[in-house]
């Protein structure tokens, strides 16, 4: 099963930090490359615990959709959302706060397989692994981009 892992230092507490990598409207605008769009369930603001999220993408030249369910939130130190309906065979991210000097560390451990057999593992391996990385970079910096600065105000205070 592959497995990401990574580690993002943000200068913010980790209160803010939390609610901003809950942010259904902050998700949405770090993949408008992907012209991702929440289309059911929580659609807008922050997501709670037990809530679920479909997401609509374009992703590998397809139109994607992608259904998953906080099942736990400890706030502000975690949470996790896994897949309830998608393209892969399972898929576990947990987002894990942690309170330091002058901010918190941010850490995705985020766990997936693919459907396929043999043939699906080793795309996953190979590519796919990569591709998901990226994403979350992407969505690291601009969690880090809206907490280290006076934007979040923006996501958390409509």
């Amino acid at each position: 099963m592959p497995s990401i892992h990574l580690t993002t230092f943000i200068a913010a507490p980790a209160d803010r930090v939390f609610d901003l990598a809950r942010s259904i409207d902050l998700h949405k605008y770090s993949m408008t490359h992907h012209k991702e769009e929440a289309v059911s369930g929580t659609r807008f603001g922050l997501i709670e615990k037990g809530e679920t999220v479909t997401w609509k993408a374009k992703h590998l030249f397809k139109t994607r959709f992608l259904r998953t369910r906080i099942s736990e939130m400890l706030r502000p130190t975690a949470f996790t959302d896994e897949q309830e309906e998608g393209d892969f065979r399972s898929m576990k991210h947990v987002h894990i706060f942690k309170p330091c000097d002058n901010g918190t560390i941010m850490i995705d451990q985020f766990d997936f397989e693919m459907p396929y057999g043999a043939l699906g593992k080793g795309l996953g391996k190979v590519y796919l692994t990569r591709y998901m990385r990226k994403l979350l970079e992407t969505r690291n910096k601009t969690i880090r981009e809206y907490a280290e600065t006076e934007q979040w105000k923006k996501v958390l205070q409509k």
